[in-house]
């Protein structure tokens, strides 16, 4: 019998622009707080969940949060970097190649870079295992709903994550689902996966003002 573990499917490091969490603190927090797997998903980047992985193959998920010309999409094990701003049906067809677990991010947070066309996101169902039906940092409830109700709609596996960018955000929202090592065996795991979790509060985006602020001046050093 596969054991039941806790997984967290959204999460930024400081090799996102708006974090400092480093990958260390990110493991220490994973095992401190019983979390089984973490997709670490940063921006347009997978150096950072692929050198995590090598740290901690058990633990962590090499993911990428894609940022298309419409809005943003979340791939698990992922073999190859997706670059930004390409449209959204080339970064599906990218990711199906690769045979990545493929999910939408808070699709219909207008604060969030979401501004799918009409149309987009019902054309990019065939291609999508899951949809981010619960996002920690979408402060509007009905954001969230939209979400979950697009998910039921299309037959789609609810996903959910903290999207955290700082270390008290990680496993404010996960799932408990079977241990999975694939992302066939993620598709399966969703079928059984039972949410849990809770909306941040808005004090968590002045983590991300602040690493922006952070990591441009480092640059500039």
């Amino acid at each position: 019998m596969t054991d039941t573990i806790s997984a967290e499917f959204h999460c930024h490091s400081n090799y996102s622009p708006d974090s400092l969490v480093t990958l260390e603190d990110i493991i220490k927090t994973c095992r401190a707080k019983g979390i089984g797997k973490i997709a670490i998903t940063d921006h347009g980047r997978m150096a950072g969940a692929f050198k995590a992985h090598n740290m901690a193959p058990d633990l962590v998920v090499v993911s990428e949060e894609v940022l298309t010309n419409e809005g943003e999409i979340l791939a698990y094990f992922i073999t190859e970097e997706i670059p930004d701003n390409l449209p959204p049906m080339e970064v599906v067809k990218r990711l199906k190649d690769q045979g990545a677990f493929i999910s939408v991010a808070h699709p219909f947070d207008p604060w969030r870079g979401a501004n799918w066309k009409p149309g987009t996101l019902e054309k990019l169902v065939p291609y999508l295992d899951g949809v981010e039906a619960f996002n920690a940092r979408c402060f509007d409830p009905t954001f969230n709903e939209k979400a979950g109700n697009f998910a039921n709609e299309h037959g789609l596996a609810w996903m959910v994550g903290s999207d955290a960018h700082s270390i008290p955000e990680i496993g404010k929202a996960v799932l408990q689902l079977p241990d999975f090592n694939t992302a066939e065996e993620l598709r399966q795991a969703v079928k059984t996966a039972v949410f849990s979790g809770e909306l941040s509060g808005k004090i968590v985006r002045l983590h991300s003002t602040i690493a922006k602020v952070v990591n441009k001046f480092r640059k500039t050093q």
